[in-house]
């Protein structure tokens, strides 16, 4: 079959700078979104945006599927009982491009679903940031059948800079994701625990920012997340919540092996504690908010 239309649901912070660069790439793309202003506000500027899942799955070769999690991936493939989801209208043949973070077991079974189904499925966690998905240079963990990729392959390089691929079965990609989040999280949570105590012994958070960055203990994430931090700036471009899903998945995996991560464990309660103080919704660099005793920077007035 040879793909010629890639359908895109989701066009959040990451998946509107996919749309994007499929676009920029000179593909025809399918947009939907539960906010039917934002699908065509994109549509304005080339391509389609669809009021149904069920006729975006009718008119795309490949779907990409950028959501929170598993369970709005279940929903938009197989709807509820009111509204039918993509993969009921999907072609056979057809590939279904899953980009969220997921328990690997759930996507190795979803494979086995769209299989029976007569649908083809990538196993495709991204990462990068809302930036390098608008400039089509995030990275994809990738894992599928040789056919699947032979289909989707061109969509995949229009979206990002590195597409790995980890094997020729769904999960492995979602592991290597999994692994990704256990760092992303550890280090943002170490991050904000080592500039809460540079303010609260008095240290001034620029001059830390600066020399940190320029010293042996920087991490992209303290680079970038502290930033915020200084800002005073918690627009949730990834927000706690969300490392409160995935530290959660990184240690169910461990538990059902058995093996200990006591660093995960810990940043998962700090981003935990700060979302049950009220900062769930608020960028994930919010977790400093946590710390008792110290004065957050306020930005620029």
């Amino acid at each position: 079959m040879g793909a010629t239309t890639v359908g895109l649901i989701g066009l959040g912070a990451m998946g509107s700078g996919m749309a994007q660069s499929l676009r920029r790439a000179g593909h025809s793309v399918q947009v939907f979104d539960v906010r039917r202003e934002v699908a065509q506000a994109f549509a304005a500027d080339g391509g389609v945006a669809h009021e149904t899942l069920a006729s975006l799955g009718a008119a795309s070769d490949v779907i990409v599927s950028v959501v929170v999690n598993a369970a709005q991936t279940e929903s938009v493939l197989f709807g509820d009982d009111t509204t039918p989801g993509c993969a009921a209208s999907m072609k056979p043949g057809s590939v279904f491009v899953m980009c969220s973070t997921v328990d690997p077991n759930w996507s190795v079974a979803l494979e086995a679903r769209l299989k029976a189904m007569g649908l083809r499925y990538v196993d495709a966690p991204i990462s990068g940031g809302a930036a390098k998905a608008a400039s089509g240079q995030m990275t994809m963990m990738t894992a599928g059948k040789p056919e699947a990729y032979a289909v989707a392959e061109p969509f995949l390089n229009a979206m990002a800079a590195k597409v790995y691929k980890l094997g020729d079965s769904a999960g492995a990609g979602s592991k290597v994701k999994i692994i990704n989040q256990l760092l992303a999280g550890v280090h943002i949570a170490a991050a904000a625990e080592a500039m809460a105590l540079g303010l609260r012994e008095g240290v001034d958070a620029a001059a830390l920012y600066e020399v940190i960055t320029n010293s042996a203990g920087n991490s992209w994430m303290f680079e970038n997340r502290m930033a915020h931090v200084l800002a005073a700036d918690y627009t949730p471009l990834s927000a706690v919540d969300i490392f409160v899903k995935d530290l959660g998945i990184v240690l169910d995996m461990a538990r059902a092996s058995k093996f200990p991560l006591p660093l995960s464990s810990t940043a998962h309660q700090m981003f935990m504690q700060a979302s049950t103080a009220g900062f769930a919704k608020e960028d994930d660099s919010a977790v400093i908010k946590i710390f008792p005793g110290i004065e957050l920077p306020k930005g620029k007035a």
